[in-house]
Parts: C-alpha cells; sequence; structure tokens
C-alpha cells in the first residue's frame, strides 16, 4: 500500500499542475483511481519501482545515466545559439548544418525518442519523490 500511496500522490501533483480545468482534473483524478487494483495501475508500480531502485542505486553509472542523457539534450538545444550566429554571418553553411542535423535526427528510430520521454519523465517523477521523502 505505500508504493501504492508513493504512485499515486505525485501523480496526483502532476495532474494538479498540467490540467488547469477543475473538472477535467477531477476526471483525471477519478480515473487514476479507478486503476487502483487493475493490471495497468500493478504495471505501473513495477515501472515505478525499477525507476526508483535505478535512482537509489549507489552504482555510478546507474545513477548518472539518466542525467548525463539529459544533459546531452541541454547541449542539443543549447546548439541553437551559435547556430544563430553561424546564420548571420554565413547563411549557407547554416542551412547545410541544418541540413545534416535534420536528416541525423530523422534517421533516430522513434522508440528512441520514446524512451527519452519516458526516462525524463521518470527521472522527474524520482526525484520528486525522493524531495517529497527527504532523500
Amino acid at each position: 500500500m505505500a508504493l501504492l500511496d508513493s504512485i499515486i500522490a505525485p501523480v496526483a501533483g502532476l495532474i494538479d499542475r498540467l490540467i488547469p480545468d477543475p473538472k477535467a482534473r477531477e476526471a483525471a483524478k477519478l480515473e487514476l483511481l479507478r486503476l487502483d487494483g487493475t493490471q495497468e495501475l500493478e504495471r505501473i508500480k513495477t515501472q515505478m519501482a525499477a525507476v526508483l531502485a535505478e535512482a537509489g542505486s549507489t552504482d555510478p553509472w546507474t545513477s548518472r545515466a539518466r542525467p548525463s542523457f539529459l544533459y546531452v539534450m541541454y547541449v542539443l538545444l543549447l546548439w541553437s545559439i551559435p547556430m544563430g550566429l553561424i546564420a548571420a554571418i554565413r547563411p549557407a553553411w547554416a542551412s547545410a548544418i541544418g541540413q545534416g542535423m535534420n536528416a541525423y535526427l530523422n534517421g533516430i528510430p522513434e522508440p528512441l525518442y520514446a524512451l527519452f520521454g519516458t526516462g525524463y519523465l521518470g527521472y522527474t517523477v524520482a526525484r520528486e519523490w525522493g524531495k517529497a521523502k527527504g532523500r
């Protein structure tokens, strides 16, 4: 039951932040409570247990892998600053660089993007859970 409470409370908190409409927010919370005791909730609990175990791991690679992946994504986003400068000086170069980056990013399989989103969400939830527990 403690694991259930530790999952529902953060998800309910996320629902409060993400859904501004009070009726829709209450409907989402009711759906979350309806999942209680279903296989879907059991699957979510299993996934969250794995994420929390990884986040609490003492192994340096395991505990740093997810944040390191996020840093890579931040670098990719911050690359837009020098690209803007390159575009101001040499528009043809910036266009060629942009086309090359687009070709590369389009070559990355969709499941990898889904993995990034899942990892980011899992990391965020695990951090919030850790903060709530004082860890």
